[in-house]
C-alpha cells in the first residue's frame, strides 16, 4: 500500500510539472494591457454632433498649458476651449467629461466633469474649468479623481506609454437632477438610457 500511494504522489507530481509551462503561458498570455474601459452610453453614436478645440486636434499631443502642475509636472493646468455644434433635437443638456483610461488605478482616472451646461451652449472658454473660470449658467463642476474641483491636467508617471486624455460630450434628453458631491462614475450610471449623442476627441501626452 505505502508503494502505491509513493507511486501515485510521484506521478502525481510529474503530472503537475508538466502542466506548470503550460499554465504560466496561459498566465502570461492574458497579462492585461493598455485599459480598454467602456465609457458611458458604449452603443450611443455622435450622429451630427461635433466637438473640437482650439488648443489640439484630435490624436494631437496634448499642449504644455493643459499639462498638470506639481507631481513633478511643469504645465499650466488650463482647461482647454471647447467647441460644439449639430446636437440632435430634443438635446436639453450637456455632460462633458475628461477621462485617462491608461492611468494605473485599474479604472482609469477622471480630469473633467461637468454636467447640466444648458443646450444653448455651443462651447466652452479656455479655462473654464480652472480656477477662477466661468461656466455657462445651470453648469455644475464635480471634483475630478485628484480630489480638486474642476479640471485637473495631464501627469502621467514618468516613462509611461503615451496616455489618452479622452473629451466627450454628451446630449442629454434631460437634466440629471444628482445629490451633491457625487461622484464622476455616479454621473456616468446616469447617463446612460439618456443620451441623444455623444462626440469624442482625444490628446495623448507622457514625459
Amino acid at each position: 500500500m505505502n508503494n502505491a500511494l509513493k507511486i501515485a504522489a510521484v506521478a502525481g507530481s510529474l503530472l503537475l510539472g508538466s502542466c506548470a509551462p503550460a499554465l504560466q503561458a496561459a498566465t502570461t498570455a492574458a497579462a492585461p494591457g493598455r485599459l480598454s474601459v467602456a465609457q458611458p452610453a458604449p452603443d450611443v453614436t455622435a450622429g451630427t454632433l461635433k466637438l473640437s478645440s482650439p488648443q489640439f486636434a484630435d490624436g494631437a499631443v496634448l499642449p504644455m498649458e493643459q499639462v498638470g502642475s506639481g507631481n513633478g509636472c511643469t504645465g499650466m493646468n488650463v482647461s482647454p476651449a471647447l467647441n460644439w455644434s449639430g446636437a440632435p433635437a430634443g438635446t436639453v443638456s450637456y455632460v462633458l467629461t475628461t477621462y485617462d483610461p491608461d492611468a494605473p488605478t485599474g479604472s482609469g482616472f477622471w480630469h473633467w466633469v461637468t454636467f447640466n451646461i444648458p443646450a444653448t451652449a455651443a462651447g466652452l472658454a479656455k479655462g473654464a474649468g480652472s480656477a477662477g473660470g466661468t461656466l455657462p449658467a445651470g453648469a455644475v463642476m464635480l471634483n475630478n479623481d485628484g480630489g480638486t474641483s474642476g479640471y485637473t491636467g495631464a501627469c502621467p508617471p514618468v516613462g509611461s506609454a503615451p496616455h489618452r486624455y479622452v473629451f466627450t460630450l454628451y446630449a442629454l434628453n434631460r437634466t440629471l437632477d444628482l445629490p451633491a458631491g457625487v461622484s464622476p462614475a455616479y454621473v456616468g450610471f446616469n447617463l446612460n438610457g439618456s443620451t441623444l449623442a455623444k462626440a469624442s476627441i482625444t490628446a495623448t501626452y507622457n514625459r
